[in-house]
């Protein structure tokens, strides 16, 4: 794709029934748009329908504006639940962090390297120790110490930064705080987690420790969209690695990191590239 091609997502989700995927496809065609992918999902015991397409907008005949507006009439018509972006307003990315480093360190490498479609604007952190991390790679790291006393107010400093500088999307590679209901509420479906168990097993505080005491012959982990209930967020990806009876727990954390960094960075790829939508307790990731 060239540089200078502007590339539009669309995200729907409605009620099934026929006629949808002829709908946007003739409305998009009309005003000039080439439709480059076409994806759809129906779930037949809810019939529930989603569709991502993406379109080259070079010979669209009418503004973006005038666009969306159309297609707000037609989704409204359809009771659809929609949401567009485009390929030259990219996400605005702030990565949270507290002492551990290796899914700091992935992400950001992997954004230097391209993989990641997106603006990473910050990092931030409750603890000071990973700015020299973030300084490699010229990302600016802001500091909020938070103690049980000082949360609150610190949350909502960060609420005023994080609005401030429109950040799109907040991804907690091992921010070993529970964020509040208030910020949780602030962010909805924009907030990754990495979860360094098997959903929903061992979910909580040492998910290694337990997975040792129980023998288990994989760990895994998980990445999911915060919710009010931890851990319990719409799932995005997951992964697991075999161990065995040999393993000590710190077998199983260094095994878990490679598992972490993975899956981590396909629910990111996966979110600024709107390839996901939030069904209920579930994710439909295309």
């Amino acid at each position: 794709m060239s540089s200078t091609r502007t590339v539009a997502t669309l995200l729907v989700q409605c009620p099934d029934r026929k006629g949808l995927i002829a709908t946007l496809a003739q409305l998009l065609y009309n005003h000039g748009a080439n439709i480059l992918q076409a994806q759809q999902h129906t779930e037949s015991s809810e019939q529930m329908f989603f569709q991502r397409i993406r379109f080259d907008m070079a010979e669209l005949d009418i503004s973006r504006q005038a666009l969306q507006d159309l297609l707000s009439i037609e989704c409204e018509r359809y009771k659809m639940r929609w949401r567009i972006s485009y390929s030259d307003r990219p996400k605005r990315l702030a990565i949270f962090v507290s002492k551990f480093e290796h899914c700091l360190h992935d992400l950001l490498l992997r954004h230097r390297l391209g993989e990641f479609d997106c603006e990473l604007s910050m990092v931030i952190s409750n603890h000071p120790d990973l700015e020299p991390v973030a300084s490699q790679f010229g990302v600016p790291f802001h500091v909020f110490p938070i103690t049980s006393e000082t949360k609150a107010e610190q949350e909502k400093k960060e609420i005023s930064f994080l609005e401030q500088e429109k950040v799109d999307l907040i991804v907690l590679a091992r921010y070993m705080q529970i964020l509040s209901d208030r910020f949780l509420s602030r962010f909805p479906e924009r907030i990754i987690n990495i979860h360094h168990s098997f959903l929903p097993a061992f979910s909580g505080a040492r998910p290694y420790h337990q997975a040792h005491e129980q023998g288990v012959k994989l760990i895994g982990a998980t990445a999911h969209y915060a919710t009010s209930e931890l851990d319990e967020g719409p799932i995005i990806a997951q992964d697991v690695v075999a161990c065995s009876h040999r393993d000590t727990v710190q077998d199983l954390v260094r095994k878990g990191r490679d598992v972490e960094r993975m899956v981590l960075a396909r629910a990111v790829s996966w979110h600024v590239d709107d390839r996901v939508l939030v069904y209920g307790r579930r994710t439909i990731a295309f």
